[in-house]
């Protein structure tokens, strides 16, 4: 069996790493002409860990990723809301790490290249077209030079007995079956995203979320060298709505922002244990994109081709998910691809099992997911509180939290239970 993987970045490369663990053959066309690391911070969920770890990928996230200790929910006046321990601390197997985007994807890159061959990842390919007969699938890719336009050689054509489309929210694949989709959702929400260097906030493996619905300010570390000194690079996202009828361009990870755009909202974010203004103030640089998503699809499975990652189910950043649930479609495709005979039913068996659980994420997240009790508690006690217990019940806390973790499939019983996705094809 022979994949062709379209996308180089988080899900393809963990599909190839996956598929190459089971003993599945596959090449990953990417359409940037070189893979950098860019991006800022994300976190990756115990239940993704654990499919890191299982790729042999622990020590090398652990080397350079924060083990994130606890999850602090707070107000818009910087008084608790909620606090829970995370990964190790709250008994899963597994860590919940938070990481540079670069590192994670520098870490995935060079475990392809290393295991897969240099050239099992080739870059300055862009999609453009494919064809299905009953033995397999063809894939045409068009060249891309250095400065990522399109090259003077001709278009490749290469044939496969599966395709996996990896290829982002505005994927050219999903395009060819959904053409009436249109742009991605906007929810009316505008994110600021940086990194700053300064001193460690309460534990120091400490991840704040603080706000309400319509003005969030989201930090965590992130670098484990850092801490290792006694500093913390500290990934930060600054939220803030708009009226939907705002214009805002395309979403991109890479688009500079200005601070004086948003800063003025947070001035007066000094909580004492964390003060948002100044570390606004201090980051080298901001990058700005709006919140959004695209809605659940009938299916992700065409025959010999199947959608994976943000590619079928883009979410918004709400509950630390977006990374984590292509990790897991990563392991679960090559499971499946694993053990049937039959690789369109295999496609079909990830789909049953994937597409309804995600779909229910997009869907959780779009009501704000676990982070819903910081709006209500901006509803009912909009200027702060004596006592969080006469606002909403450690009930109500508790059961937002469990319902989620259950929603995103990382209950830590069930996760510290389940088998492993380990498989190697017959």
């Amino acid at each position: 069996m022979q994949v062709i993987i379209v996308g180089g970045g988080i899900c393809g490369l963990s599909t190839a790493l996956s598929l190459h663990k089971a003993g599945i053959g596959c090449t990953v066309y990417e359409a940037v002409p070189e893979l950098r690391a860019l991006g800022v911070g994300i976190n990756l969920l115990p239940h993704a860990v654990r499919e890191l770890v299982e790729l042999g990928l622990g020590d090398a996230l652990a080397a350079v990723a924060i083990p994130t200790a606890e999850l602090i929910y707070a107000n818009r006046h910087g008084q608790r809301i909620w606090q829970e321990p995370r990964g190790l601390d709250a008994g899963y197997n597994w860590p919940q790490f938070s990481i540079s985007r670069g590192d994670l994807q520098m870490i995935l890159l060079d475990a392809a290249r290393a295991r897969l061959g240099p050239d099992a990842v080739r870059t300055g390919h862009a999609f453009t077209a494919l064809t299905q007969t009953g033995d397999g699938v063809t894939a045409v890719f068009e060249r891309r030079g250095s400065g990522g336009d399109a090259a003077v050689a001709d278009p490749v054509s290469v044939q496969g007995d599966v395709l996996v489309a990896a290829d982002g929210i505005h994927s050219t694949v999903r395009r060819q079956f959904y053409p009436d989709e249109g742009d991605p959702i906007w929810n009316g929400c505008v994110l600021w995203r940086a990194t700053t260097e300064g001193a460690p906030f309460l534990t120091g493996r400490s991840m704040v979320m603080a706000g309400h619905a319509n003005q969030k300010f989201v930090c965590y570390p992130v670098s484990r060298a850092l801490h290792d000194q006694g500093r913390s690079l500290i990934n930060w996202i600054a939220e803030i709505r708009y009226p939907t009828d705002t214009p805002w361009p395309r979403e991109d990870w890479n688009r500079p922002g200005n601070a004086e755009t948003f800063l003025p909202a947070f001035q007066d974010w000094d909580f004492g244990w964390l003060n948002v203004p100044d570390i606004i103030r201090a980051a080298p640089a901001i990058y700005e994109f709006p919140m959004v998503d695209r809605d659940p699809v009938p299916t992700w499975c065409f025959d010999r081709v199947i959608l994976a990652g943000d590619a079928a189910h883009p979410m918004y950043p709400i509950g630390s998910n977006g990374a984590s649930q292509s990790i897991i479609d990563a392991r679960v495709l090559a499971f499946e691809l694993a053990t049937r005979d039959d690789p369109r039913e295999a496609l079909h068996r990830f789909d049953a099992e994937r597409r309804p659980p995600t779909s229910a994420i997009v869907l959780a997240n779009r009501g704000n997911g676990p982070e819903q009790v910081m709006q209500l508690v901006e509803e009912r006690a909009p200027e702060g509180f004596d006592d969080i217990h006469t606002v909403i019940s450690a009930q109500e806390l508790e059961e937002a939290s469990s319902r989620y973790k259950m929603t995103a499939g990382f209950v830590p019983d069930a996760l510290n239970n389940r088998p492993s996705l380990d498989a190697r094809r017959r």
